[in-house]
């Protein structure tokens, strides 16, 4: 699908967004535009990945409709990850949140249909669904730009579709890296809640579910990745264990502290709402909730879902040993 296409990756040098841009080169497009505004993360994505002649790298913010337009020009698929993700630099800057999330993707959409652009994947989060954040709050305000432009957007032709992300493990700014440089300087980890649950997913999860659903989009759907769900206290042992062995640590000299819940912060996430799963189709990988004027889309090939919410307190959280397998296999213990 991918081959011979011209792609545009909005929020292409974050942690996501870098392994996205890998996995599509190997995919054999005609060209991928790298749009973010961090000059100097554009910089160390252009060492990384410095001998594709099919690669074109643009700043830009996407609060700039006139930027976004003129990156897209002659552009087949658009994914669009920037975002503000922070949940306490929402919390305390919620307007900025607003214009990047809400008023950014409202940006993203104008200027795909305005170019003609095949579709657009837009990430959203499991914050989006019941937010008690800002930045839950503003992804599911962009989740619904985006849906409804399915059913307002009159005879343009450009697709649109939102897949949710849980936590993805490795991610900047994931617990992980966090916990490790903890140990490192403090000989300590502070976490939040030892009974908080999550849904994780790995980098290369997170990347190919988002070139799934962009092949499977055929207007306002929300695509669902079925996660693994892991107890903060499992993840919180599972990286002391493996960082102590790696670097000849004493595991008893790490001390876990509990601070409790930051602003907005939930004990469990959810996926997918009770009234959402009425509605939704499941395949063995994911769950797809159509979009408002989609009727039987889904019937071929897929089964309607249990009704229920999918939460991550729903879902019994796999095995310390399972988490062990997963961050090794992923090589995130540095």
């Amino acid at each position: 699908m991918f081959k011979d296409k011209k792609i545009l990756v909005i929020g292409g040098t974050g942690a996501i967004g870098d392994r996205l841009v890998n996995r599509l080169l190997r995919e054999e497009p005609e060209v991928i535009r790298v749009f973010s505004r961090d000059e100097y993360k554009q910089y160390l994505l252009q060492n990384e990945i410095n001998h594709y002649d099919n690669l074109s790298y643009l700043i830009g913010d996407i609060r700039d409709y006139q930027r976004l337009s003129s990156a897209m020009q002659d552009i087949d698929y658009v994914f669009h990850l920037a975002a503000m993700k922070h949940v306490p630099s929402c919390e305390y800057n919620p307007y900025e949140a607003v214009q990047t999330n809400v008023h950014g993707t409202y940006n993203v959409i104008q200027a795909a249909m305005a170019q003609g652009v095949e579709k657009v994947l837009f990430t959203s989060s499991d914050k989006a669904v019941s937010p008690t954040n800002t930045y839950g709050a503003t992804k599911l305000t962009a989740e619904r730009l985006i849906s409804s432009t399915e059913y307002s957007k009159g005879e343009v032709k450009t697709i649109f579709a939102s897949v949710r992300f849980g936590n993805v493990l490795g991610s900047r700014g994931s617990v992980v890296p966090l916990f490790q440089r903890q140990i490192h300087t403090q000989r300590k980890i502070t976490v939040t809640d030892l009974n908080m649950t999550r849904f994780m997913m790995t980098l290369n999860q997170a990347t190919e579910l988002m070139m799934e659903a962009l092949q499977k989009a055929e207007g306002g759907e929300v695509f669902v990745l079925k996660m693994p769900v892991i107890l903060l206290k499992d993840l919180a042992e599972v990286v002391i264990d493996e960082t102590c062995q790696k670097h000849q640590l004493n595991h008893e000299d790490i001390q876990i502290e509990e601070i409790g819940l930051r602003p907005g912060e939930k004990m469990y996430e959810e996926l997918m709402t009770y009234d959402e799963s009425t509605m939704a189709w499941e395949l063995e990988e994911m769950y797809i909730i159509p979009g408002h004027q989609q009727s039987g889309l889904w019937n071929l090939g897929a089964n309607r879902t249990d009704h229920g919410t999918y939460s991550s307190n729903r879902v019994t959280p796999i095995s310390v040993e399972e988490v062990r397998q997963l961050l090794l296999s992923e090589q995130l213990i540095d």
